[in-house]
């Protein structure tokens, strides 16, 4: 049981950061390259990041489940829950959490009102906002995927 634990672990953690890999070196860069506009990239890379947002949560809760299930399978209490790995995950699921509910709704209103975002001037307050909310969300996506690769170090770390 242990075992089928610990791959669940390993199995949620990895989707979730390779996930977030995918979409940040593939999917992203290749729709701002290939599709006709910018309006028309942003769209499939919102559409995208609200999914691996939702993939994501699903992973953490996955992943803390597992870690859980398997700490009192193991006699340890709720031992692994503080474990750095542990930890990690809860710090990947708030930022997640985040960026779904508060940064990405906001911006998707201002994207809404702008009708375009590559028309709207950038000294427009309503594109000087997007950006601003742009940079978080980048900024949030890079420490997720941060504290990703450090639970997944941490994870490998303690195998026994």
């Amino acid at each position: 049981m242990a075992t089928i634990l610990r791959y669940l672990e390993f199995l949620s953690l990895g989707t979730w950061v390779g996930s977030i890999i995918f979409l940040s070196f593939v999917v992203a860069p290749g729709a701002f390259a290939t599709l006709g506009s910018r309006d028309q990239a942003g769209a499939v890379v919102g559409m995208a990041l609200g999914r691996l947002h939702l993939l994501g949560l699903i992973a953490g809760v996955l992943f803390l489940v597992a870690r859980a299930a398997r700490s009192l399978f193991t006699g340890r209490g709720l031992a692994l829950l503080a474990s750095p790995a542990a930890l990690a995950v809860v710090v990947m699921l708030l930022l997640t959490l985040v960026s779904q509910y508060s940064v990405a709704p906001r911006m998707a209103h201002l994207r809404v009102q702008m009708v375009s975002v590559d028309r709207t001037p950038e000294d427009s307050p309503l594109r000087v906002e997007f950006n601003r909310l742009h940079r978080v969300s980048v900024r949030l996506e890079v420490a997720v995927l941060l504290a990703g690769l450090a639970a997944l170090f941490f994870t490998v770390r303690n195998h026994r």
